[in-house]
């Protein structure tokens, strides 16, 4: 299900691990997994920034997100990350169930929603997943994970990947 007339995004971006994203610039093989939660404060208090936009609602193109929902999927995806951390912390291989980016934004209004509201769910997710991050331990960045399209992560590899979609969708926003 997509989001007024948002293309559904389909790719499989986890090429961005082996090479940089010629989109945005960020090379995620290069990142430091274990700095990572440190750095969420910092994506937290940009795009609290983004939502107070006076244009943060509007979609400057029919087919692409208005920043408040770029600013929604990010806290989602603070969620997500959260849990999956989570799962690999307690399952080795762990088996991730599919989620629907495009489905999340409709089934959440994200175009709707509030960006005061939205502004403190990223803080909230955000120290979520900063907690989830410190309980990695040294020996834990090894550990795997399956997607349901069948890629594979490490710990690490999933961090760097996360690392990368709050650079991008920053650089989607022009923050």
């Amino acid at each position: 299900m997509t989001s007024d007339a948002i293309e559904p995004d389909e790719k499989d971006w986890t090429w961005v691990l082996r090479e940089p994203c010629p989109e945005c610039g960020f090379v995620a093989a290069a990142a430091d997994p274990a700095g990572a939660g440190s750095a969420i404060g910092a994506h937290v208090e940009r795009w609290q920034r983004v939502l107070v936009r006076p244009d943060a609602a509007r979609r400057s193109r029919p087919d692409r997100w208005s920043d408040l929902e770029y600013a929604c999927h990010v806290r989602d995806v603070f969620a997500v990350f959260t849990g999956r951390i989570d799962q690999m912390m307690a399952e080795d291989p762990a088996h991730f169930a599919n989620w629907d980016q495009d489905a999340a934004a409709h089934d959440g209004d994200y175009a709707h929603a509030d960006p005061a509201r939205v502004a403190g769910d990223l803080a909230v997710e955000g120290d979520r997943l900063s907690g989830a991050l410190a309980r990695v331990g040294d020996g834990d960045w090894q550990r795997r994970a399956v997607r349901s399209n069948g890629s594979t992560f490490t710990t690490a590899t999933l961090v760097q990947y996360l690392l990368h979609d709050l650079e991008h969708h920053l650089v989607d926003v022009g923050a």
